[in-house]
């Protein structure tokens, strides 16, 4: 099994960084620092922007037209442009009081797929997954979000296989990566299989890559794991200096820099809460996305 090890691209001590994303049109790597209610942006040109939504920021989706974000907050959607953020889609009726949005990606359609999870100390882990599809809105549909997978404890990482007809979702307090049927006509999941267990730590966010292999954070491992998409074998491992490794993608001229989020909330480890870097030998893709 290879192993790599990653290198620290940003020192600063994040208390929760979450949401990477590498948007190839700009040149331009985003993530999120969740319980500071951050967005932070760094431009090809090395310039490093921060915004405030004034509450959990669960992640920070690039829009499909133009420069801006679809933001997973803690009682809506939003969209974010130009300095401004403006509520896209109000989900209290949607969510409990006490849930926010815990990760976020766009589907091959542009739909936004976001998990909630308890915003709190208080509440026992629980949550569900949904989706929101803005073209809904030409058929006059009342609800355009829907919960596609009820009862999730820690609703995190999501991706989807290159032909478009799997759907990969981890739960972190489950333990497991599964695997979903996926229609993209339509955004549909189901028949949901478990494709491979996390020891050591529990999955949290991930990414795909151009052979269609997955690259799991490990919360709590101090890793990233690379797992093949169809066996959940487990292929490769990146050593990360940090103790919760929280999500990752890809980026870079290439597209084969992976960028690694971490949390350093209550933690005194060196590099805890940084950003990292590592240069891998397989191709990532473009991200999805989101459509407003």
């Amino acid at each position: 099994m290879k192993t790599y090890t990653a290198k620290v691209f940003d020192e600063t001590k994040y208390s929760l960084g979450e949401g990477p994303y590498f948007d190839p049109r700009f040149k331009r790597f985003s993530w999120v620092d969740i319980t500071q209610n951050k967005l932070y942006t760094l431009s090809a040109d090395g310039e490093k922007t921060e915004f405030d939504l004034g509450q959990p920021v669960g992640a920070a989706i690039p829009l499909k037209y133009g420069e801006g974000f679809l933001l997973a907050a803690a009682d809506g959607l939003y969209s974010y442009e130009n300095g401004k953020a403006r509520l896209a889609k109000d989900l209290r009726k949607a969510y409990k009081p006490y849930w926010r949005s815990n990760d976020a990606k766009a589907d091959p359609e542009g739909r936004i797929f976001f998990g909630a999870s308890v915003r709190d100390d208080v509440h026992e882990a629980e949550g569900a997954l949904f989706s929101y599809d803005a073209s809904l809105r030409v058929r006059h549909v009342d609800s355009l979000v829907t919960c596609i997978q009820p009862d999730t404890k820690i609703s995190n990482g999501m991706a989807w296989s290159s032909d478009r007809t799997k759907f990969y979702f981890s739960d972190s307090l489950e333990h497991a990566v599964f695997v979903y049927d996926y229609d993209v006509e339509t955004g549909n999941i189901g028949g949901r299989q478990v494709l491979f267990t996390v020891e050591d730590g529990v999955p949290d966010g991930m990414t795909i890559d151009s052979e269609d292999n997955l690259w799991l954070a490990v919360w709590g491992g101090s890793r990233i794991e690379k797992r093949d998409g169809k066996t959940g074998k487990l292929l490769a491992r990146i050593d990360v200096p940090a103790k919760h490794t929280s999500s990752c993608c890809f980026g870079g001229e290439d597209m084969r820099t992976l960028y690694i989020t971490s949390s350093g909330d209550g933690l005194d480890g060196e590099f805890d809460g940084c950003i990292f870097t590592c240069e891998l030998d397989v191709k990532g893709v473009a991200p999805d996305y989101a459509k407003i």
